[in-house]
């Protein structure tokens, strides 16, 4: 209560450049203890980080705090480990979770890769696309072998 009246008379300057609390999920490779415990050193080190969250069977890293995704991303590969922005979504949030460039044989149980959807209207269709809606149930031209 007393910064926000000081920041009200003061004029609130300290507060214009306020960073807003955010989670940033991360892909690391973790195969033991170790290397586990040197990322979430580096992680801490970082000024605005509140809480680490590792899991290590899938290589994720959740980082909550008043962080920039980029900087976060950056002291985890001077760690020497390869790291990406979480890829995944968990599999009930996806329309079509088995689409040729959704599905991930690597994904953890229960997720999909994010990738943006496009419609069929607005991309040609491919030659297995074709193929595939040839001996369609929905098609009324289809062939009926059986």
């Amino acid at each position: 209560m007393g910064d926000y009246i000081c920041g009200f008379l003061c004029g609130g300057h300290q507060y214009a450049n306020r960073k807003q609390l955010q989670t940033v999920e991360l892909k690391v490779r973790m195969d033991c203890e170790g290397c586990e415990l040197k990322v979430r050193n580096a992680i801490s080190s970082v000024t605005g980080v509140q809480s680490v969250d590792i899991n290590r069977k899938q290589n994720k890293v959740t980082v909550t705090g008043y962080v920039e995704q980029h900087k976060v991303l950056k002291k985890v590969r001077s760690t020497g480990k390869r790291v990406e922005i979480w890829p995944y979504v968990p599999y009930n949030l996806v329309t079509h979770p088995h689409g040729a460039q959704i599905y991930d044989k690597k994904a953890p149980p229960g997720y999909v890769r994010n990738v943006e959807v496009v419609t069929v209207s607005s991309q040609p269709l491919r030659q297995d696309d074709l193929l595939t809606n040839l001996f369609s149930d929905d098609n009324p031209n289809a062939c009926s072998i059986m």
